[in-house]
């Protein structure tokens, strides 16, 4: 839930003396070190991960007309996808993914400067993709792996009868809720030669590395002032369905599944 600013009172800590903050704020400051040190060694073993060779000749509707997959590096070496829930006879895109997505645009010159090319996909048709993508004023490019096994192959959509069973292998485990799409982020890089290389993926709260917003509010007082756990998003909605927000009150969100 919100909290207003009558609500906010003061820290459960306490209010202290200039002296004692720094003291505390000394010791919280050795411990960001330590996540600062850990995730730049947790960066370097993710980029030394071995690679798999991608066989399958994966096809893609875009704007463009139909697109494998080595050619929407646009010449670039590196692919950062964005597994977009969108599956075909949605009314509109994942709620979350939207959020994702709010983070993108800005993105795109600085990850071309590093040979990144980004690309959203989704299952549903492109004719959908492009209708949605109009309403939410994006500009990144987004296409259509309709007919293909893109994205059950990389672990984001499931079948009717791994639902049906009751268990569905997600985040290379098995995941304790089911349902035919879910969230993904995935890597691949070109060599010279053409050839496409998986190298990375990562779901469930992996793809907050998107969420530039989140990283903002775990600096302030209240967090992100979420009630029901990180399967429920009570931020992730789409921009264009959030309520007013007064400057001196915030509006009640409503909680909800992730993609209704």
């Amino acid at each position: 839930m919100n909290i207003t600013l009558s609500q906010a009172g003061t820290s459960a800590a306490g209010v202290v003396s200039h002296e004692q903050w720094i003291s505390r704020r000394k010791a919280l400051l050795a411990r960001e070190k330590e996540l600062t040190h850990l995730r730049d060694q947790v960066a370097r073993e993710r980029r030394a991960l071995p690679w798999e060779r991608v066989e399958k000749n994966y096809v893609f509707d875009t704007p463009r007309g139909k697109r494998s997959l080595a050619e929407l590096f646009e010449g670039r070496s590196q692919l950062l996808v964005q597994h977009f829930m969108f599956a075909p006879g949605w009314e509109q895109g994942c709620p979350r993914c939207s959020y994702m997505a709010d983070h993108t645009d800005g993105m795109i010159p600085h990850l071309a400067q590093r040979d990144v090319t980004f690309v959203a996909v989704s299952r549903t048709t492109l004719a959908d993709i492009e209708h949605f993508r109009q309403r939410m004023g994006w500009r990144f490019d987004w296409v259509s792996s309709h007919g293909s096994d893109f994205n059950h192959d990389f672990g984001v959509t499931f079948t009717s009868q791994e639902i049906a069973s009751g268990h569905i292998d997600y985040n290379y485990g098995e995941w304790p809720l089911v349902g035919e799409e879910w969230p993904g982020i995935s890597v691949f890089c070109k060599d010279e030669a053409g050839h496409v290389f998986h190298t990375y993926s990562t779901y469930g709260r992996g793809v907050e590395v998107m969420m530039g917003t989140y990283a903002l509010l775990d600096l302030m007082p209240h967090g992100r002032s979420e009630s029901n756990g990180h399967h429920k998003k009570e931020l992730a909605r789409h921009h264009d369905r959030h309520e007013p927000v007064p400057a001196a009150a915030a509006a009640t969100a409503t909680a909800g599944s992730c993609c209704h």
